[in-house]
């Protein structure tokens, strides 16, 4: 009986050291994000979210650091990995309105599915083509093909896909994206395409819909106003094709031996998402709110991915990292190619 209370003692102090370290985890979180819009303001080339994935790969390899990163502040960087870019899914619903892709009319509509759908398939073969493991060649086709970030951690969460599975995507879909804002402009130039068609490229063929709204500005408003129709009518197809990623990993599982829960048809932040689309749909929220909201969505997504990047390994990115580079870099290609078929068939 004596030795009751000493016995019960380490659970008190396991789970203070865990608050601590959650606590820790996103203090640094927090840090990493103001690191990365000041990386911004003094080399506007970079974008937040890239400046944000750089950052998180440093942390996790600069030795000493490293050591915290995986140790820590671990808890909290699970936790803005997880649900900040989880939240961030649920608020990029604000951006998407229902009547402004209604204007598109329907044959630009299902032009966009087609596309979409061409360049969900081609990424994949290519993934395949060039031995990608696991999840990663789904999760690829999701974010170039859809939008980005958002679609890799809505369908990598229908796939149970490990968080350590998804950063390798991630990672690319950033980059590529970024790529798009040097090389867009420069071949938008060299084509001598009007604003519109232009616009139309940027938003069938970029990625985030941050990096489609830096690359459309450099043809000004006209521009800007075509990339941000068609890249949420391509946003607003995360719900479906994230619902398609879990009835085949649905059908996966049953034919499997692995008992137990069986993985969610369509997660519950993505129905969240799909609430906020009604919501700005509704026009009920002011301005100044979707503002609002849109900055804290960039400050969600951006602790993710630095929370993302922390959890990296230079070695363990170099495992697949190199065929990985190489079947994003055809993918993005083959992808803005697509785009810029589908910007002249929808100006036509």
């Amino acid at each position: 009986m004596p030795d009751s209370p000493a016995a019960s003692s380490p659970a008190p102090s396991s789970g203070s050291a865990r608050l601590r370290g959650t606590a820790a985890g996103l203090l640094v979180s927090a840090a990493a994000v103001a690191a990365a819009y000041l990386l911004h303001q003094l080399l506007p080339a970079v974008p937040v979210l890239t400046a944000a994935v750089l950052l998180g790969l440093l942390a996790a390899n600069v030795p000493g650091v490293a050591v915290r990163a995986a140790g820590t502040w671990k808890p909290g960087l699970a936790v803005a990995a997880r649900k900040f870019l989880r939240l961030g899914i649920v608020l990029l619903g604000l951006k998407v309105s229902l009547a402004a892709i209604a204007g598109l009319g329907w044959t630009a509509l299902v032009l966009i599915v087609v596309l979409v759908l061409a360049a969900f398939a081609g990424t994949y073969g290519i993934c395949r083509l060039f031995r990608l493991p696991g999840d990663e060649p789904v999760l690829i086709a999701a974010g170039f093909s859809i939008c980005g970030v958002s679609a890799i951690g809505a369908v990598a969460a229908v796939r149970r896909t490990r968080t350590e599975e998804t950063v390798v995507p991630i990672a690319l879909v950033t980059l590529c994206g970024t790529l798009a804002i040097a090389a867009l402009p420069l071949a938008g130039s060299l084509l001598k395409l009007s604003p519109e068609v232009f616009g139309s490229w940027a938003g069938a063929s970029v990625h985030d819909v941050g990096q489609v709204v830096a690359t459309a500005q450099t043809a000004g408003t006209a521009a800007l106003a075509a990339a941000v129709v068609v890249k949420l009518a391509r946003v607003i197809l995360l719900a479906p094709m994230t619902a398609a990623a879990g009835l085949a990993a649905r059908r996966a599982e049953a034919r499997g031996t692995a008992a137990g829960k069986r993985p969610p048809l369509v997660p519950l932040f993505v129905l969240g998402f799909l609430a906020m689309i009604l919501v700005r749909t509704s026009g009920v929220l002011p301005e100044a709110a979707l503002d609002t909201a849109g900055l804290v969505q960039e400050l969600l997504f951006t602790a993710a991915l630095f929370a993302l990047g922390a959890g990296v390994r230079v070695r363990t990115l170099f495992a697949s990292g190199v065929r990985a580079a190489a079947a994003a870099l055809a993918s993005w290609v083959l992808i803005s190619g697509l785009g810029l078929a589908a910007a002249v068939l929808l100006a036509g």
